[in-house]
């Protein structure tokens, strides 16, 4: 039986001794003698497809193909299933070779490349490490290898977060490893080019105690070392730039003294394949490492071969009708090779459904410029063998990443203090100017400012400083699942307090303005005051804030969302960053929300500032404290509109954001509540007004605060003053009256012709000093003095007898002035 040898003369005396060794043994194949036909190919596509043609078409029959590389394995596999022939390969590692469609006869002692990968994520669980990144020549072998550990880390919950290649120079692709922060770095690379790497990760400072190399273990062991002409790095450099990185390599000796199907242990092995080197260097001869690797590979073929022979006997065939169109005695080789398990130097010899080696694979670290092993791996079973001798740079493994420290922002517990201190004196004022107002209602200076009102903007600004304390809760106070429920509180205690306290002076404010800002004739009709209007306003601003909360939390309800800062690095060389959180209380349409409550809001408050300035110079006594609302007013508008857009833009400043939304509600109470109610204290203690109108309650018998019994009572106390005047007057008229009797008496004793030229004589003098007064019947005369009232002949309704009487004696005294022609004297009397 012969075999086809296209390629792989470094082998070439393991397998020979293999060769040799089958053939004198008497259990394998006794009926036959294996006949080895070499020839080497130096890995040459091109040379090893001449030599395939050469071997096919000359004689002896070939039963089985071994090629070396795997450039020479493809092709030989590839087309040697048009010729039914096996091929089995002792030194190809590509993993496309594990096709089995494209190469169905394939099978190979040598492990697929992709056997690096499963020890690979072996090491990564080890490490607790789930980022990794790669970077790689770009060869069909190391892509097709990445390819296959991409998918495997995958399905280990680890991901690849950088991949990098390059085809000569790997500056560029060690720069982008740098710039994402790699850590744990896959190279696939063949040695030259390994070299090239190392030297653009020395000048990149992607090395040390931060980062972790893996390496393929086929590399001699000076591969650093070694100069290279394409490089510009010492060895000192390469050497600093190498240290700690980790290897993994397919174990091609078994470390075990066992003896396997050659009566062989592996050291009895390499003490005969020295001899048959002639005691040549092992680092110098090429193809040393894998010379176990062809020994079993001879080793598997004449095995297989041993184990056809029954089942072509019965079928009654032998080995040697095998031709190159006879595909029964090829798939019985198959299936024989497919079934393979043995005991080899090479460790346990045994392919996978893909006709690849299942073998254990060697994990080394450079320590100190040499390779220590530190462990094996057995893919078979899944058993990582490790020795606990691994050294780090640093303390221990490093992070796969830079370690990130995730920190929430909290509010400053000092600044919520101290503003809730200043919100409970607030709420303990609020409830003591309420109390005022309620005790004070019967007061008529209290109820001419509408205390009703009043009491609703005391409420509305409690409500408004009690959101001060759900507005500094955070995730330090409340759980994460109950923070939705603090957002609530704080924009419905928020929104309701300010639609009573500024909706309760808002409607004052513009009740004034509408009534005495109308024209003249249309003043009157509007002057009494309704209050049930008022409260009817409240509550509308108060409905159109309830529903348009009410929409918001429906349909767009706020929940808790965590805003990211960039990344701080703390003090000292630590591998760590500090992320920087904060929870926020937001919406999926946050901004749009705003913008409704916002515009709304602000248009009350320009509307009230309005109408604060038109009513400024305005006197009434229905709403006596309109002006004091004026400037609460003024200050609650010119606070709202500094704060609302501040914060806004401070929302990323826990602090900030809420020192001035909180001091802003503050002071907007504060100065609420001390314009509002400070004043009225003032003056019922200064003046005593609660006492008289006490007073005036006793005697009257009632202590009700009913308007029309007010009312009653005042219209009493002018009549009594009334009376007290006109009884003066009458007590006037009757002196009067008895002046001019006495008058009229003097005047009848005096004689009839004296009188008469007396009267004559005076009525002359009189005439020329007083030319002004004239007869009664003169309408000049009837002219009142200045600021006495015109005389009127209209009917008027009939007066109260106390004012006819009054009116009576006037006119009496009036008339009988006529009848003595304004007599000086009697004008005295009638004015004195």
């Amino acid at each position: 039986m012969s075999g086809g040898w296209p390629g792989g003369q470094a082998c070439l005396p393991a397998a020979r001794m293999a060769l040799n060794l089958v053939n004198r043994r008497s259990d394998i194949l006794p009926d036959y003698e294996l006949e080895l036909i070499h020839y080497d190919s130096m890995c040459d596509p091109g040379q090893a497809t001449k030599l395939l043609y050469d071997l096919l078409y000359t004689e002896p029959i070939k039963v089985l193909l071994l090629p070396g590389c795997s450039s020479v394995s493809t092709l030989v596999a590839e087309a040697a299933r048009m010729w039914n022939l096996i091929v089995l390969s002792y030194g190809s590692s590509s993993p496309a070779l594990s096709n089995r469609q494209r190469f169905p006869t394939f099978f190979r002692t040598h492990p697929s490349a992709t056997l690096h990968n499963p020890t690979r994520v072996q090491l990564f669980q080890k490490w607790k490490w789930t980022k990794i990144a790669t970077i790689q020549q770009t060869t069909e072998v190391f892509t097709s290898t990445l390819d296959d550990l991409e998918q495997r880390v995958k399905e280990a919950g680890i991901e690849i977060s950088v991949r990098q290649s390059f085809l000569t120079d790997p500056a560029v692709a060690v720069k982008n490893l740098k710039r994402q922060d790699a850590r744990i770095i896959v190279g696939l690379f063949y040695e030259t080019e390994a070299r090239k790497v190392f030297c653009e990760v020395y000048k990149e400072k992607l090395y040390g105690k931060k980062h972790v190399w893996f390496l393929i273990g086929w590399y001699a062991d000076n591969w650093f070392k070694i100069h290279d002409p394409s490089i510009n790095c010492t060895v000192e450099q390469m050497t600093e730039a190498v240290e700690g990185h980790v290897t993994t390599e397919i174990v091609m000796l078994n470390p075990e003294t066992v003896r396997g199907a050659s009566n062989l242990t592996s050291q009895e092995f390499l003490a005969q394949l020295m001899s048959e080197l002639g005691g040549k260097n092992p680092e110098e001869t090429g193809g040393f490492q894998e010379a176990p690797l062809a020994y079993d590979a001879i080793w598997a073929m004449a095995l297989a071969l041993n184990k056809t022979v029954g089942p072509l006997r019965a079928k009654g065939r032998r080995l040697e009708d095998f031709n190159y169109n006879n595909r029964d005695i090829t798939a019985e080789i198959y299936r024989a090779l497919n079934t393979s398990s043995f005991e080899g130097v090479s460790g346990h010899v045994v392919f996978d459904a893909q006709g690849s080696r299942m073998a254990w694979t060697l994990i080394e670290q450079l320590q100190g410029g040499s390779y220590k092993k530190i462990g094996y791996y057995d893919s078979t079973k899944g058993n990582l063998s490790w020795y606990g001798n691994d050294k780090w740079i640093g303390p221990g493994p490093p992070a796969d990443q830079t370690v990130v420290i995730e920190e929430f922002r909290y509010l400053s517990q000092k600044l919520f203090v101290s503003v809730s201190v200043f919100a409970g004196l607030g709420i303990l004022l609020g409830i003591v100017c309420l109390t005022f107002n309620i005790y004070n209602s019967n007061v008529r200076y209290i109820q001419n400012s509408q205390p009703y009102l009043n009491n609703i903007t005391a409420v509305g600004c409690m409500m408004a400083l009690a959101a001060v304390f759900p507005l500094g809760l955070d995730g330090l106070h409340v759980a994460r699942r109950q923070f939705p429920v603090v957002c609530q509180f704080r924009l419905w205690l928020l929104g309701l307090g300010f639609s009573l306290a500024y909706g309760s002076m808002f409607t004052k404010i513009w009740w004034v303005h509408t009534v005495f800002t109308k024209k003249e004739d249309k003043k009157d009709k509007r002057k009494h005051l309704e209050p049930f209007k008022l409260y009817a306003t409240v509550g509308v601003l108060l409905g159109v804030d309830v529903l348009s909360l009410m929409i918001w939390q429906i349909v767009d309800p706020l929940h808790i969302t965590v805003e990211k800062f960039t990344r701080e690095a703390p003090k000292g060389d630590l591998d760590v960053l500090i992320q920087p959180l904060l929870e926020h209380c937001s919406s999926e349409k946050m901004n749009t929300w705003l913008g409704v409550v916002y515009g709304y809001k602000g248009l009350l408050l320009l509307l009230g500032i309005f109408l604060a300035y038109e009513t400024k110079s305005i006197s009434t006594e229905k709403i006596n404290d309109h002006r004091a609302v004026g400037m609460a007013i003024y200050n609650v508008a010119v606070l709202c509109m500094i704060t609302a857009p501040v914060t806004m833009i401070l929302t990323s400043q826990q602090d900030a954001s809420f020192a001035f939304a909180s001091l802003a509600i503050v002071f907007s109470v504060y100065i609420t509540l001390v314009v509002l109610f400070v004043p009225k204290m003032r003056r019922l203690i200064t003046r005593g007004e609660w006492q008289s109108d006490a007073q005036e309650t006793m005697k009257t018998g009632s202590s009700t605060n009913n308007n029309d019994e007010e009312k009653s009572r005042q219209l009493e106390r002018e009549n009594k003053e009334l009376q007290k005047i006109i009884q003066e007057k009458e007590e006037r008229v009757s002196e009067l009256r008895s002046q001019l009797t006495e008058r009229q008496a003097l005047r009848s004793r005096r004689r009839p012709s004296a009188a008469s030229a007396t009267v004559a004589a005076s009525n002359q003098n009189h005439s020329s000093q007083s030319p002004q007064c004239h007869h009664p019947s003169d309408p000049k005369s009837l002219v009142p003095p200045p600021g006495y009232p015109a005389p009127s002949t209209d009917n008027h309704a009939p007066l109260p007898p106390s004012f006819s009487t009054a009116t009576s004696l006037y006119q009496t005294a009036d008339a009988k002035m006529g009848r003595n022609n304004c007599h000086t004297g009697r004008l005295q009397l009638l004015y004195k």
